[in-house]
């Protein structure tokens, strides 16, 4: 591991794993932020590409990594653990940042001094070729809550986060192989407010093999969440009815796709559970 930086402001971590391919992008984007008070922990999550030698370009500009393959809830969780900065930003390696994305989020933070969380709008890119997020897409701010449920309407590239507010909420959660993300928005944004700079200072690229938000089956993992959110014991009356109510439809989505893949026994299994917790609701 580089040597850490004297007592930085903000922490940047980039989890990856094998993306030799476009890593050099997402490092650069950071490097060449406006806003220099900051250290760059870039998690090395078991690749077996050449990422090893791209990272050694850098040297003492960044604080380099290497761990076993734990996914990307286990390597966010671990530049979490070696970072010093104030505020925590990640940046997901396949994506990349403006160069005065830093300085506005912290500009934000010294205006607003209640805030534990912001994030900035962002510009997609799929497949080389930019396209328009739909409606249902679009980010809020204040309590996101509900209108976040169906939908994760936070970016991991777009955040920066008071380090404090992780001793609320946990970290990542590891036991997810995706929608970790969404697990830990629905943490916070059912008690904080997720504020928006409505500016794109995100690039944020899709359309490639190795994207976890392609996987398949995705709601099998938010059903997880869901069912966290409701043994949490964090939710008002409303919310909890909003979630029970969401994850009673995302429970006969998938039953349904179970069944048509011919898995019965998975499909009655998530079919019960919806159908358990809408008698509760």
């Amino acid at each position: 591991m580089n040597k850490k930086k004297e007592k930085p402001l903000v922490s940047v971590i980039i989890p990856t794993f094998n993306r030799g391919w476009i890593l050099k992008e997402a490092i650069d984007s950071v490097l060449a932020q406006s806003f220099k008070n900051f250290e760059l922990i870039v998690v090395n999550d078991g690749s077996t590409d050449n990422t090893l030698d791209i990272l050694s370009l850098y040297k003492n500009d960044i604080i380099a990594v290497n761990q076993d393959n734990k996914g990307v809830s286990g390597a966010r969780n671990r530049g979490i653990a070696l970072s010093s900065g104030k505020f925590i930003a990640f940046l997901d390696s396949d994506d990349f940042w403006m160069p005065n994305k830093l300085s506005v989020q912290v500009d934000f933070f010294n205006t607003n001094h209640d805030a534990l969380i912001c994030q900035t709008d962002e510009i997609w890119i799929r497949n080389n070729i930019r396209v328009n997020p739909k409606k249902r897409h679009k980010k809020l701010s204040g309590m996101i809550f509900e209108p976040s449920l169906n939908l994760c309407l936070v970016s991991p590239s777009a955040v920066m986060i008071k380090r404090e507010l992780f001793k609320t909420v946990g970290l990542f959660d590891e036991n997810l192989p995706a929608c970790e993300d969404y697990d830990l928005w629905l943490r916070i944004s059912c008690i904080y407010p997720v504020y928006l700079i409505d500016i794109p200072l995100i690039i944020k690229r899709g359309g490639h093999n190795d994207q976890l938000s392609g996987m398949s089956g995705l709601d099998k993992y938010r059903i997880i969440a869901l069912n966290k959110m409701i043994t949490s014991g964090l939710l008002s009356k409303n919310q909890y009815r909003a979630v029970v109510r969401t994850l009673k439809e995302k429970c006969s989505i998938y039953a349904n796709g179970c069944l048509k893949r011919g898995n019965i026994d998975k499909a009655l299994f998530y079919k019960t559970m919806g159908d358990t917790w809408g008698m509760s609701s």
